[in-house]
């Protein structure tokens, strides 16, 4: 690898993580260590996991059940989505997930009486992300589809 592509790719990282949706994720993992064991542990190892390369992807079954770990960061995801949208327009916003034990299903996020998103989720047990810039898109782009409705609705949103 290059100099110029070692630092084209940090610099994405650090522009990754100074995003809001991908701060309120990190606040929301490391509130979950009530031990202590990620203290030491910098963003980007903290948020691994999520990272899933077109090979690794490749290398999962097309079908699966997912698992526990993977459950675990599919739920910090949403959580953190929801988060970040209350952050936002100061409504809370909790996923409410269904899953079967596949992994299809969906999430939905309400905000007073609307329901402000709504996403199908499928082939969750190969959730994850190419890239730490590709999850902070993901995050705010839904944020901010969520705020766009609430936005149009807002009396409803508040109702």
């Amino acid at each position: 690898m290059s100099d110029a592509t070692v630092t084209s790719a940090v610099s994405e990282n650090e522009a990754a993580f100074a995003t809001p949706f991908v701060k309120c994720l990190l606040r929301l993992i490391r509130a979950q260590d009530s031990y202590g064991l990620w203290e030491g542990k910098t963003d980007a190892e903290l948020l691994a996991d999520f990272i899933v390369t077109r090979e690794q992807r490749r290398a999962i079954p097309i079908i699966g059940d997912p698992d526990p770990d993977v459950l675990w960061r599919l739920d910090m995801f949403y959580t953190a989505v929801g988060l970040a949208i209350e952050e936002r327009c100061g409504l809370m916003a909790s996923p409410m997930m269904e899953l079967s034990h596949e992994g299809f299903g969906r999430v939905l996020f309400t905000a007073g009486r609307l329901v402000a998103l709504s996403k199908t989720l499928r082939d969750v047990h190969r959730f994850g992300f190419e890239t730490f810039r590709k999850l902070a898109q993901a995050g705010t782009k839904l944020v901010g589809d969520a705020i766009a409705t609430i936005e149009t609705y807002p009396e409803v949103a508040r109702a």
